[in-house]
């Protein structure tokens, strides 16, 4: 009976996978002409006039005159304010664990765990395979000033390694995994929750508006799709469940 149910899903699977493979594919092709349309171009072609526009359009109000917009930049590109974005992530994750049962619950920090452990071979990956290393925009364009030259706050507001951009990949992969598991609403909220905490780092200089809207996107449109629209993140998940220890079990036999 086991090896007969288990064909069947191996069928199933696999049928699922034929279905989805030319939309895998078409995302996969949307993220590499997403970026070749930014790295073949002398200079980056339009992108370029899209990055500076938009960098000079914050950082020209930043002057010792304005030192109320220096702490404004400096506070939203704090580490503690990095924290409030895991915490918006953890709040509407939350939303739908209270609402589960206990083996609901159990499942949903998998996934957690799941999504967590995607990010993090997604963003090296993308981070050794893509061929740039560029500054960002407050340490590369001469004549401008940072955040640091008017005030002494710990903040991020430059980076020697700019492209692509880790956190606002690591929010984007989160808003994947919610419309994946938990459907369009949470998906939507998911993206309210990147624009607000992946684009302090744009407004600050801390990198260049392509190193979210190329980098970011593109290793996300090429890496998620193999993840999410596969068997592969269900596979892990149910692996998780069967191996890792039940603590409700546990304290329930004791």
């Amino acid at each position: 009976m086991k090896p007969l149910r288990f064909q069947l899903k191996l069928i199933a699977m696999m049928t699922k996978m034929r279905t989805r493979f030319p939309l895998i594919l078409l995302l996969n092709a949307a993220g590499v002409a997403l970026f070749l349309s930014w790295f073949l171009p002398a200079n980056h072609g339009f992108w370029s006039v899209a990055d500076l526009a938009i960098f000079h359009a914050f950082n020209q109000g930043l002057n010792a005159d304005n030192l109320g917009y220096a702490w404004f930049l400096a506070i939203i590109n704090n580490r503690a304010f990095d924290g409030c974005s895991l915490l918006a992530m953890g709040c509407l994750m939350l939303s739908f664990w209270l609402k589960e049962t206990t083996a609901g619950r159990r499942r949903i920090v998998i996934i957690g765990l799941v999504m967590l452990l995607a990010a993090v071979i997604i963003n090296q990956l993308a981070q050794h395979l893509m061929p740039v290393t560029r500054s960002s925009p407050s340490l590369s364009v001469p004549g401008v000033h940072r955040v640091s030259d008017f005030i002494d706050f710990s903040t991020k507001d430059g980076s020697r390694d700019s492209f692509p951009g880790d956190h606002g990949m690591m929010l984007l992969i989160f808003a994947t995994f919610m419309w994946r598991y938990f459907g369009r609403n949470a998906f939507l909220i998911s993206l309210v929750i990147f624009v607000v905490f992946a684009f302090p780092r744009v407004m600050i200089g801390a990198h260049w508006f392509t190193d979210i809207a190329v980098g970011s996107l593109t290793a996300v449109l090429i890496g998620a799709p193999w993840v999410l629209m596969t068997s592969l993140s269900d596979n892990v998940i149910a692996l998780f469940e069967r191996n890792l220890p039940n603590l409700t079990k546990a304290k329930s036999a004791q």
